[in-house]
């Protein structure tokens, strides 16, 4: 323990630091230790195709060595929310309070003891390989390489409403009310900073919640009070590092205008004009970027306006989105790629929502709702380009995709969806899938919060080379897409097509982990079962 450490719950003892733990030893000639960096090499195979007019594929093999070089300290860290005082942030603030110190709490069924459950970096596994008799062996996700833990996380940020974490927590009616009791001492001390708000961008009815707003017009100004801001929560807080996660509220898309938001150049040029479509995510996006502060929009509008895509490619500055992948979506990525797989023709998928937190009532404005609509349609484009025997011109090349979202106050956090997939089957026959999903929103967003934030700290202390080349080592590409497998519309490399299967996501994940500490790409060969 540090006696006389604060953050910033106001208490006076933190926690022992429980980020960097590792219990994998890899024995390999492919990486070493060195000066406090785990130094890799790595062989990319992949396979180039070429499509021939007779309805045949020509194919060949390709390979580039990469050296790899990840920082084994994790810094110490900070999160800052856009949204602070939402039902994400209020309910992701208390349950890494609990979990720092070990609150225990009693629920209907008995006593519940804090956990980090839906977070893939904290309560999943990781297949290294097998054992000695051919059986497979897994080891936690964290525990491969220093990661950041989240007890560890100081956590701040920004909201248009005022209240204090603990009445915004009450507010949200997401936690059981014993652990509200034992947290709000805590919870009380966290206030958001003013944010941004441009009503034009969010629903007419948030009006009565904005009352905690930086001042003026100018939206320049915007950009330089955020900026501010995360320097002070920086240097206050004595961080090596600074993520910020926008949570707030689902925007309205913005126009993509030559001359105003399409160049790095004309964006900020349109920001110091304070023009209209410059919406306040893409002020975060930008006050971020222009810092190098990684930024990661948990949202569907398009925060990233092609400026703004260009600016983080200048600045070499990570973003990632856009909107959490938390419940029906995620399935959805999922079961769609099973049934295409499986040679099943998906004709239409009708997806039904009903929810009565303040996300949903933002959301039952046009504007905002074709946002969200937009990035839940998209998860199954990859899909159907993946199969042309069944998509293609002849037999139709869409699925019939219908999104709907009500209001419903009375059922709160708990968010029902229920989905129908009507699929093709041999011979003109069809099938039916019917799925009934009643999740408690915000507990299963919070996780992804949580790994989003891991894994972008984890990755902005790794760089790579070309093997046998005299370049300097080089972080990866602006655009994280590795973090798509928690994002409904994942941003992709410009020029790109983004990847929605939730397996292809998680193996690109661990194969890019595999690879860092020497290990070969995950596969399940099983040979020591199938050969002689």
């Amino acid at each position: 323990m540090a006696p006389h450490a604060t953050d910033e719950t106001g208490t006076s003892e933190v926690p022992e630091m429980l980020s960097g733990r590792t219990t994998v030893s890899v024995i390999s000639d492919k990486a070493q230790l060195e000066s406090g960096y785990l130094l890799s090499n790595f062989t990319y195979e992949n396979a180039c195709v070429q499509k021939l007019p007779n309805g045949k594929y020509e194919v060949t093999p390709t390979k580039v060595d990469y050296n790899f070089k990840v920082d084994m300290k994790v810094p110490k860290t900070g999160l800052m929310l856009v949204g602070l005082g939402g039902n994400n942030g209020s309910t992701l603030t208390a349950t890494i309070l609990a979990n720092r110190y070990g609150i225990k709490f009693r629920t209907k069924n008995g006593v519940q003891e804090p956990n980090y459950y839906g977070s893939v970096t904290q309560s999943s596994t990781l297949k290294l390989g097998v054992d000695e008799s051919g059986n497979d062996v897994y080891a936690p996700f964290n525990e491969i390489l220093p990661m950041l833990h989240p007890n560890d996380i100081v956590i701040g940020g920004w909201d248009i409403n005022s209240a204090n974490l603990a009445d915004a927590m009450a507010r949200a009616k997401v936690l059981d009310f014993d652990l509200q009791r034992q947290v709000s001492k805590y919870m009380a001390q966290i206030k958001p900073l003013p944010s941004i708000y441009y009503p034009d961008f969010i629903a007419a009815n948030q009006s009565d919640r904005a009352d905690n707003l930086i001042d003026g017009d100018s939206k320049w100004d915007h950009v330089q009070r955020i900026r501010q801001d995360i320097a002070d929560f920086k240097l206050r807080n004595g961080l090596e590092k600074v993520i910020v996660v926008w949570t707030a509220n689902t925007e309205r898309y913005s126009d993509i205008i030559t001359g105003v938001n399409d160049t790095a150049e004309n964006l900020v040029k349109s920001i110091k004009e304070s023009h209209e479509e410059v919406a306040p995510s893409t002020i975060f996006a930008v006050a971020c970027i222009l810092d190098k502060v990684p930024f990661i929009n948990g949202s569907p509008q398009n925060t990233f306006v092609p400026g703004c895509i260009e600016l983080a490619e200048k600045q070499k500055s990570f973003i990632g989105g856009d909107d959490f992948k938390s419940g029906q979506t995620k399935l959805k990525s999922v079961l769609a790629q099973f049934l295409v797989d499986a040679g099943i023709k998906p004709l239409s998928i009708a997806s039904y929502n009903h929810l009565g937190n303040n996300d949903g009532y933002n959301l039952s404005a046009p504007k905002q709702f074709k946002s969200k609509e937009i990035s839940k349609k998209s998860v199954v484009d990859d899909m159907i380009a993946s199969n042309h025997i069944l998509y293609n011109e002849e037999k139709g090349a869409s699925i019939d995709h219908c999104i709907v979202i009500k209001y419903l106050p009375a059922v709160g956090d708990s968010k029902v969806a229920m989905d129908e997939y009507y699929s093709e089957l041999m011979m003109g026959g069809h099938n039916t899938i019917s799925i009934h999903n009643v999740c408690e929103d915000s507990l299963l967003a919070s996780p992804l919060i949580i790994d989003l934030a891991v894994i972008c700290e984890f990755f902005s202390r790794v760089s790579y080379k070309k093997a046998d080349s005299d370049e300097e080592f080089e972080t990866f590409y602006p655009v994280l897409s590795v973090l798509s497998y928690w994002l409904k519309a994942p941003l992709a490399r410009p020029g790109y097509e983004p990847v929605n299967g939730l397996n292809k996501q998680r193996a690109a994940l661990e194969n890019l982990l595999r690879a860092f500490v020497g290990l070969a790409p995950q596969n399940e060969l099983k040979l020591e079962e199938r050969l002689w």
